[in-house]
């Protein structure tokens, strides 16, 4: 069964070129366009797309309030934010509202085709442009003194495992299903988590998970 996909971006060349793009992928299929976030945001509810690749500069509605609001109804879709910003502010904020991709709009074919495949199989997808400026920015509050995170040594492999799924972008049910644990459980071990390695919320764990290459482990 092919990946159903929903672009949305206001520029309708955008548009086209991304569907021209990943139009020679036998796997893909393009259910919907979006021009503005109201819009996308509707496409998403009624058509249930498995990605919505989605612009995080849209009229009316913001790539991240689409964003927000799709995590928060739960309806399984999987956001790839598609942007010209390399921007790692913007990134922690898509992350921290749900998406599990940052893919910059320059990128290849093969790169739009490969951070859909990666979400669909429960990763996090990142340009390589922003992997660098994440683990940059390790590197540089580490030289400037400022707080850097635990090494992972200090977790649990039960805490390794939460903390791999919660990067991949699983939902706190998904992960309770995998490990058979339940929902209490496992905003403990997030709260442990957190508490362990001084950080705060999703954004700042996958970042984490991402530095220290704990995704695919």
């Amino acid at each position: 069964m092919p990946i159903r996909l929903v672009i949305a971006d206001d520029h309708t060349v955008v548009r086209t070129g991304i569907r021209a793009l990943l139009s020679e992928e036998s796997d893909f299929v393009v259910v919907g366009e979006a021009g503005d976030g109201v819009e996308a945001l509707e496409l998403a509810e009624e058509l249930r797309p498995d990605v919505l690749l989605l612009d995080i500069s849209l009229p009316h509605l913001s790539g991240i309030k689409v964003t927000q609001a799709l995590t928060e109804r739960r309806l399984g879709v999987k956001v790839v934010i598609v942007t010209v910003h390399e921007d790692a502010a913007l990134l922690a904020a898509a992350l921290r509202a749900g998406a599990v991709g940052y893919l910059v709009k320059r990128s290849s074919a093969e790169a739009h085709a490969e951070a859909i495949r990666t979400v669909m199989r429960g990763e996090v997808y990142l340009s390589p442009s922003l992997r660098h400026a994440v683990e940059g920015n390790a590197q540089r509050m580490a030289e400037m003194g400022r707080h850097v995170p635990a090494p992972p040594t200090v977790l649990t492999p039960k805490e390794c495992h939460v903390l791999r799924l919660l990067a991949q972008g699983s939902s706190y049910d998904q992960i309770a299903a995998a490990l058979d644990m339940s929902l209490s459980t496992i905003e403990d071990h997030r709260s442990n988590l957190m508490d362990k390695l001084g950080l705060y919320g999703r954004a700042e764990l996958t970042r984490y998970a991402l530095q220290y290459g704990l995704l695919n482990s």
